[in-house]
C-alpha cells in the first residue's frame, strides 16, 4: 500500500473561498468583527467535481492508495482576523475535509487545521484537535509554529506555551505536521522561502528544547524534505556537539520525521542517503506548491513516487517509506483491508 502523508485540499469548491472573502471584507471594516459562523452551501457533487479531475485523478495515475488530507495550508491564515473568525473558518475547513473522507473513505483520511489566532491561548486549538480526532476520525493535525504569518513573534516550540497542544497530541496518540501558512511579510515568498525557512527553524527549535524529554512519545513531521536540514546535516550535528547536547539520533530522531516533498531526483537521493530510513515518510503535496512539468525530465515535479522508485534504496526500505513508517507515525490509520 502507498500512503501519501501530506495532501491539502487546494481545489475546494468556490463557496468556501467566497465565505473567506466575506469574512475578510467584514474584518477590514471592523477588526473585532465576530459575526455568525454561518453555513457554506457546498454539494457533494461539487466536492466530487473538485477532486475527480485533480487529486483523485493523480492518485490513480501515479499509484497512490490513500492520502492524509488537510485544509489548504496557505489558507489557514492564522494572522488574519481574530480568535472568533479564525475558529469559524477553521471549523468549516475541517468539516469540509471530513465530508471528503466520507465520500471517498478509501482514498482520503483527515488531518486537521487548528485555529491558532496570534496572541491567544491554545485552548481553542486543543478543543478542535479533540473534536476532529474523536468525532471526525482524523489521524493528525497541522501545527503552525509562526501564526503571525512571517513576523516570528510566537514563543519557540520548546516554550511551555505549546504544552497544552502537545499534551493533547500525546493523549490522542496523533502526530503534528509543523506547517506554516500564508505569509504577510513581503521579505518572504510564501512557498519558496517562508515554508522552507520555517521547516529549518522548527528543527532547530526542537533540538534546543526539552519537548522530547517531557513527551517521549510525541511525533512531529517536518515537511518539504525537512527544509535545509538534510543538506546541512553536518551543521546540525556540529551544533548539537557545540551546545553540549546529545547526538541527534538520541536527541530528536525518535520523534521527528521528514517527508518526501522534494521535487527532483538528486534532492530525494540526498534525503535518503543522509536521513535514517525510519524517519522518512512518503508525501507529494500534489496540486500544491509546485504544479508544473519538469522540462528536464518531462514529468510533473510533484510526482514524488517516481523519485522513490528511481532511488537506489532496497525494496524493503521503499516499503517502509511508502507505508510502514507512516503507520508507525500515524497509529490511528485504519488497518489494511
Amino acid at each position: 500500500m502507498i500512503i501519501d502523508c501530506h495532501g491539502h485540499y487546494t481545489t475546494t469548491p468556490e463557496p468556501l473561498g467566497a465565505y473567506r472573502e466575506a469574512q475578510k471584507a467584514a474584518l477590514k471594516k471592523d477588526p473585532l468583527h465576530v459575526g455568525e459562523k454561518g453555513v457554506i452551501a457546498i454539494t457533494d457533487d461539487q466536492i466530487r467535481e473538485s477532486l475527480e479531475s485533480n487529486q483523485l485523478k493523480l492518485q490513480r495515475a501515479r499509484g497512490t492508495d490513500l492520502t492524509i488530507f488537510s485544509p489548504r495550508a496557505s489558507w489557514m491564515e492564522h494572522h488574519v482576523g481574530n480568535a472568533h473568525t479564525s475558529r469559524f473558518w477553521t471549523e468549516h475547513t475541517n468539516d469540509l475535509i471530513y465530508r471528503v473522507t466520507q465520500l471517498y473513505p478509501k482514498s482520503f483520511i483527515g488531518a486537521c487545521a487548528l485555529p491558532q489566532s496570534p496572541g491567544t491561548s491554545l485552548a481553542t486549538s486543543v478543543a478542535e484537535l479533540d473534536r476532529c480526532v474523536r468525532q471526525l476520525g482524523f489521524v493528525g493535525c497541522n501545527l503552525n509554529l509562526d501564526p503571525s504569518g512571517g513576523h516570528w513573534n510566537s514563543p519557540p516550540l520548546g516554550d511551555r506555551y505549546w504544552y497544552p497542544i502537545y499534551e493533547k497530541m500525546v493523549e490522542l496518540d496523533v502526530p503534528a505536521m509543523i506547517h506554516v501558512s500564508g505569509c504577510c511579510n513581503h521579505a518572504f515568498h510564501t512557498t519558496g522561502s517562508y515554508y522552507l525557512s520555517a521547516d529549518t527553524v522548527a528543527f532547530m527549535q526542537l533540538m534546543q528544547s526539552q519537548v522530547m524529554k517531557d513527551f517521549p512519545t510525541i511525533r512531529f513531521i517536518i515537511p518539504h524534505g525537512g527544509g535545509a536540514v538534510p543538506y546541512h546535516w553536518g551543521r546540525f550535528r556540529g551544533l548539537a556537539d557545540m551546545l553540549k547536547l546529545p547526538r541527534l539520533d538520541e536527541l530528536v530522531m525518535n520523534n521527528v520525521y521528514f517527508d518526501t516533498c522534494v521535487y527532483h531526483q538528486p534532492g530525494i537521493d540526498l534525503l535518503l542517503k543522509v536521513i535514517p530510513n525510519k524517519n522518512i515518510l512518503f508525501a507529494s503535496e500534489m496540486v500544491g506548491a509546485v504544479r508544473g512539468i519538469d522540462s528536464e525530465t518531462g514529468h510533473p515535479f510533484d510526482d514524488t513516487k517516481r523519485y522513490i522508485d528511481g532511488s537506489a534504496v532496497s525494496a524493503a526500505e521503499k516499503a517502509n517509506i511508502f507505508e510502514h513508517n507512516i503507520r508507525r507515525v500515524f497509529p490511528r490509520l485504519r488497518p489494511v483491508p
